[in-house]
């Protein structure tokens, strides 16, 4: 563990939001609660949210839980580039796969969200994760996301 990894255990919604690109109301995420080299856990509580930026009609669909994936992976990587000494580079999802959802919507859910993003394998360009979204101890979304780093360098 390194020296950052120790004074950074957790990270309240205003230390996460100086980490990922989300502000506001698109940042999604509440709390970190812990994280490694390759894996971090979030909660999230804004999924009741009437004014959720997410929302439809039908209310927060459980599609959603990837952008709440997303959001971990980020900050995760923003993490991991400060505890090697190097700027975060600009990630972008490049695909999902797998996506097993278990719930329909989740602003019916009436506790926290547990996030969590374990990074399987990466490059200088690429990182593939997989993520699980808990709710009651219960896993309501996982699957898989591509997140392609700094697209533009590597654009032809």
């Amino acid at each position: 563990m390194t020296a950052l990894q120790q004074r950074i255990d957790t990270l309240d919604r205003a230390g996460i939001e100086t980490r990922i690109p989300h502000r506001g109301a698109m940042c999604l995420l509440d709390r970190m609660t812990s994280w490694s080299a390759e894996r971090i856990e979030c909660v999230a509580v804004n999924h009741r949210d009437a004014a959720h930026p997410l929302r439809t009609r039908s209310g927060l669909l459980a599609s959603a839980s990837i952008e709440y994936a997303a959001q971990a992976m980020a900050l995760h990587g923003a993490l991991s580039a400060s505890a090697a000494g190097h700027e975060p580079s600009a990630g972008f999802l490049a695909s999902a796969r797998d996506v097993r959802l278990q719930a329909w919507r989740l602003d019916d859910l009436a506790g926290d969200l547990v996030v969590a993003a374990e990074r399987q394998a990466a490059d200088g360009s690429r990182i593939l994760y997989a993520f699980t979204i808990h709710h009651d101890g219960r896993e309501i979304a996982s699957g898989r996301v591509a997140v392609v780093l700094d697209a533009a360098a590597i654009a032809p």
